[in-house]
């Protein structure tokens, strides 16, 4: 595998948000091979050894990715955290065992499909325009998602789909 940006690293390691990670490493608690680094230092996860605040990070280099189609209902902000205080859709899916990140944003007090993944490469094609893929604004329900090929269910008062491939993701997404 090829070096990869640290703070990149530690984000999909679920350690911490991307601009966290970049906080961490600018404070200095972040070292590889015994030597502290800055931010957009590189490393090669494969053959370096992380280490935040002086404990060893383990990374898992197959880790499962996840794509979720969630019914984000009112009231709740599109965002990892909230300095509010408001409930985030990160509430929604704390179950999910792995740091999941929006794709796209609704408005709080707006409703409807919102898809979450782990999977950084799947998030950047489907929001960079490069992409070409149109985002869907009126999906209003259930069957709609079936006719969109999504296999779903209401779990509480969230909508979640069941994992899917990528490519299927790819499928939903246009």
């Amino acid at each position: 595998m090829a070096e990869e940006r640290i703070q990149k690293i530690m984000a999909e390691q679920g350690l911490c948000s991307r601009r966290a990670a970049e906080q961490i490493i600018a404070e200095g608690r972040v070292k590889v091979n015994g030597h502290p680094v800055k931010v957009g230092d590189k490393m090669d996860p494969n053959r370096d050894v992380l280490h935040v605040d002086d404990e060893r990070i383990y990374i898992q280099k197959n880790q499962q990715l996840y794509y979720l189609a969630l019914y984000k209902p009112r009231g709740y902000v599109t965002t990892a955290s909230d300095e509010l205080g408001r409930k985030t859709v990160m509430d929604l899916v704390s179950d999910i065992p792995a740091r999941l990140y929006p794709v796209g944003r609704l408005d709080k007090d707006s409703e409807g499909l919102l898809l979450m993944t782990n999977d950084g490469a799947f998030a950047q094609a489907v929001t960079h325009p490069s992409g070409g893929i149109s985002k869907l604004d009126d999906l209003r329900n259930i069957k709609e998602l079936a006719e969109l090929g999504v296999d779903a269910a209401i779990l509480g008062k969230s909508l979640y789909a069941r994992a899917f491939t990528l490519e299927e993701a790819l499928e939903v997404a246009r």
